[in-house]
């Protein structure tokens, strides 16, 4: 029963972390408000080497639609700025010797139009890393009733294996949803 308990577990914490890693990817797609997470991804020319801007500079948003990125060392303010431009994430920073201000432009309807596909998907990506888990631990269920496991508890935990899928396809459904929601609401 332990081989069993062992396959659910590690089907269970599998199928968390894909939706935790959606949670994430989410978090980076923009919906209208300043976050701190959209320059992220952001690399600076720090002395030569690339490193993330979170290294250089704390990044705050300082109210819905501004971002503030204040470096640690202001001869940092061009590179950071340059970094910013050239992730071309759609933004102008503006640089006044002290900080650099971002100002989010609002959403067209057709970039939120594509901010949804986008979204969605992340969710189909997710949906197929929870399936592939799902097939593993058929698989290793099935391996266990050839290998001598009783064919009612193999079954038992088939049908336990599928909720678990069942349940973690409906929480991606529903952050998926409350992702277009945001995304679409002007």
């Amino acid at each position: 029963m332990s081989d069993v308990k062992t396959v659910l577990d590690s089907a269970r914490n599998g199928m968390e972390k894909a939706i935790s890693h959606l949670e994430l990817e989410l978090q980076k797609v923009r919906a209208g408000k300043a976050s701190p997470v959209m320059l992220e991804n952001v690399m600076v020319d720090y002395y030569g080497s690339k490193v993330p801007i979170s290294n250089t500079a704390s990044v705050n948003s300082q109210d819905s639609r501004t971002l503030v990125v204040q470096p640690w060392e202001k001869g940092m303010l061009t590179p950071i700025e340059k970094a910013i431009q050239q992730a071309n994430l759609g933004f102008n920073p503006q640089n006044d010797g002290v900080i650099i201000r971002i100002v989010v432009p609002p959403l067209t309807e057709e970039r939120r139009v594509q901010l949804t596909k986008t979204a969605k998907g992340l969710g189909e990506d997710a949906k197929v890393g929870v399936r592939n888990i799902r097939k593993d631990a058929m698989e290793q269920i099935k391996k266990l009733i050839k290998d001598g496991l009783p064919e009612d508890e193999g079954k038992g935990a088939e049908t336990q294996i599928q909720q678990l899928t069942d349940t973690h396809v409906q929480k991606i459904d529903t952050h998926i949803a409350q992702k277009e929601k945001e995304i679409m609401t002007v």
